[in-house]
């Protein structure tokens, strides 16, 4: 996270992740990986089969975290990373969480 004295915004993403994403441990993956990178936010299963993520941090950190999730862990496929609109995302829980699966 960018510190009290830091003048560069932090950098927010809401992403929706396509492909083999569900059932392959890939939300701890990301959970594991965000922390990693210092990044604040949350993971979850969409009934569409996509996992959604929404994340805080660096520019450097999300683009990192970014990268990761475009790699997946073993057994995941990720065919694609979208970037939605994140301008009405209030909540960026700290430490990065893992949702319960959307409704």
């Amino acid at each position: 996270m960018a510190g009290p004295a830091d003048p560069r915004p932090p950098r927010r993403v809401r992403l929706e992740v396509t492909g083999l994403v569900q059932g392959v441990g890939f939300r701890w993956f990301v959970r594991e990986k965000a922390r990693r990178w210092g990044v604040d936010g949350w993971v979850r299963n969409a009934p569409s089969g996509v996992v959604e993520l929404v994340a805080r941090g660096t520019a450097e950190s999300v683009s990192g975290l970014v990268r990761e999730v475009w790699r997946g862990p073993d057994g995941a496929r990720v065919d694609g990373v979208r970037e939605l609109p994140s301008d009405d995302i209030v909540e960026f829980p700290s430490p990065f969480e893992i949702r319960r699966n959307h409704a």
